[in-house]
């Protein structure tokens, strides 16, 4: 990949029907600027990016937490059932109640992150899509100014060839 510190720095050679010097300057610092915002953009969506991860890997954390206390929560009834039957009953159905209750808040807390990580996909691929437009109009741009610059004939279409493999 190019970078804005080699597109500053890049040095045509002078020709007889050469490139207006002063154009292709200005040309180069736009298009310094544009690479320089795109990777600044890039940065930030990879950062966005870690910090969803991040915060996922935090909830399925949290959702192994619930799933080990249910598992105790278990664990426990069956012990308490052994010393007395209405004792047991009592305590089977506080604790099938607190059972549920956990289930429910971690099937809430998957729902929850299911939705965030849909959102996440389409907030990825808007950006994607958005970049693509992006480089899309760059690249018509320079099609464009190919055709203005070298016209039709043949010796400018071999100019053309020679911009567009850059």
């Amino acid at each position: 990949m190019i970078t804005p510190q080699e597109i500053q720095e890049k040095v045509f050679d002078k020709a007889v029907r050469g490139y207006n010097a002063e154009q292709v300057d200005q040309f180069l610092d736009d298009l310094t600027a544009s690479v320089d915002e795109l990777i600044a953009e890039r940065d930030q969506f990879k950062a966005d990016l870690e910090a969803a991860n991040a915060k996922l890997d935090e909830y399925k954390a949290q959702e192994s937490a619930v799933i080990r206390t249910l598992e105790s929560a278990k664990s426990l009834m069956n012990d308490i059932s052994a010393s007395a039957e209405k004792r047991a009953e009592i305590i089977m159905k506080n604790a099938q109640l607190d059972a549920d209750q956990l289930v429910r808040a971690a099937q809430d807390s998957v729902s929850r992150l299911k939705d965030e990580e849909h959102e996440l996909s389409q907030r990825v691929s808007s950006i994607r899509s958005r970049l693509k437009t992006i480089l899309q109009t760059e690249l018509d741009r320079f099609d464009n100014m190919d055709q203005d610059i070298f016209g039709d004939s043949s010796a400018d279409k071999d100019a053309t060839q020679f911009v567009k493999k850059f």
